[in-house]
């Protein structure tokens, strides 16, 4: 069997992948009465996540567009990656919420510039579903993402056939690490 190497630069889309950083804890949240949608980072959250961007501006200089699930903990997560990288507010995308489906964001994403940089902040299980999707053409989760960590995929082939590279997947730890060089 012969490994076939793919340049990166064959690929038109660069598709970073982060999921949301460090929140409030899900039933401490809960006992308050407000509704999971509402539930913020955490303090260390935001610290990490602020750490974790200075090593993922090491790797990916520039991001031409950042979406985000509507949710509180997804856009404060995006809100530092925005700042990260002095672009505009994120945008709000439906197909980023736990309850959307891969094929959902599939959709979404063949409706976006093929030769662009795009940034999506999302939850677990949604994100590795959509790395299956994107990889094997299944919804099924292939990697595991813990909290504030980034994968990156080069797509091609949109809007039709969808063929995608994972580049790298990093942990948040690491991040933070590329970061403090």
């Amino acid at each position: 069997m012969w490994l076939k190497v793919i340049p990166p630069n064959s690929f038109r889309m660069q598709l970073l992948l982060i999921r949301h950083a460090i929140a409030q804890d899900r039933d401490e949240f809960a006992r308050g009465g407000r509704p999971d949608a509402e539930r913020p980072l955490t303090d260390l959250g935001r610290r990490r996540m602020r750490a974790g961007t200075k090593g993922l501006r090491q790797l990916v200089s520039t991001i031409d567009l950042l979406a985000t699930s509507p949710l509180v903990r997804t856009t404060e997560t995006a809100n530092i990656v925005a700042e990260a990288y002095a672009l505009p507010d994120p945008t709000p995308v439906v197909a980023l919420t736990p309850d959307a489906t891969a094929a959902a964001f599939l959709s979404w994403l063949r409706a976006q510039d093929a030769d662009k940089t795009i940034a999506v902040v999302g939850h677990d299980p949604g994100l590795p579903h959509i790395v299956g999707l994107l990889l094997t053409g299944k919804a099924a989760p292939i990697i595991a993402m813990k909290k504030g960590a980034v994968c990156l995929l080069s797509v091609d082939g949109l809007p039709r056939t969808v063929t995608a590279v994972l580049r790298w997947s990093l942990a948040p730890a690491h991040l933070r690490d590329l970061g403090r060089l």
